[in-house]
């Protein structure tokens, strides 16, 4: 009896374990995550849910990045083609004829000049920043109205407020030697 009794117990604790979740509902219950207690099919279509799902996020960030990657480089394209445009434009500034109001200084120490060949302080030449060399110009002292024309063979002054830097013999014709630094006018007159 004890025999039949223990078989009987163990067949129907069988079959409560193996029943469907409805029908266990009233009896034992799986206690745990959907893959654990769910059926082989269902946690195997539970999966390919969460794996489409990653895969679309994943392909959704990789088209975010190349965008802001490829934005990015356009911004920096253009930044550089507008910064490029400035400078010609700036450059274009002193092509033809025109006059530049600032400071002039003189200089005499021989050394060589960005044009080629060593600097003559008797010569009535100047520097200028930007203007190409062999250019001629008017310089005018605005405190005596002296004027001289020199020729733009070297680079300078690098000093702010400054605009042109004068030879020796170019300061004495319009009288700033003794002040060092005048303010003047600066008349394009063209190269030649």
């Amino acid at each position: 009896m004890r025999v039949i009794m223990s078989l009987a117990l163990a067949i129907a604790g069988f079959v409560l374990a193996h029943t469907s979740s409805a029908q266990a509902a009233s009896g034992w219950r799986c206690i745990g995550a959907s893959y654990v207690c769910s059926t082989p099919r269902k946690a195997v279509a539970a999966k390919r849910v969460y794996k489409k799902k990653y895969s679309k996020r994943k392909a959704t960030y990789r088209k975010y990045k190349k965008k802001a990657a490829y934005k990015a480089k356009k911004s920096r394209k253009y930044s550089s083609k507008r910064r490029y445009a400035k400078k010609r434009k700036s450059g274009k500034r002193y092509s033809g004829s025109g006059s530049l109001h600032g400071k002039a200084s003189y200089y005499w120490q021989p050394q060589a000049v960005a044009s080629g060949g060593r600097f003559n302080p008797n010569a009535l030449t100047a520097a200028h920043k930007t203007l190409p060399f062999g250019t001629r110009v008017r310089v005018t002292n605005k405190r005596n109205g002296k004027s001289v024309v020199v020729r733009i063979n070297d680079r300078g002054p690098y000093i702010k407020g400054r605009i042109i830097d004068l030879s020796k013999r170019a300061a004495g014709v319009i009288g700033m030697r003794a002040a060092g630094v005048v303010p003047v006018s600066v008349q394009i007159l063209g190269r030649g």
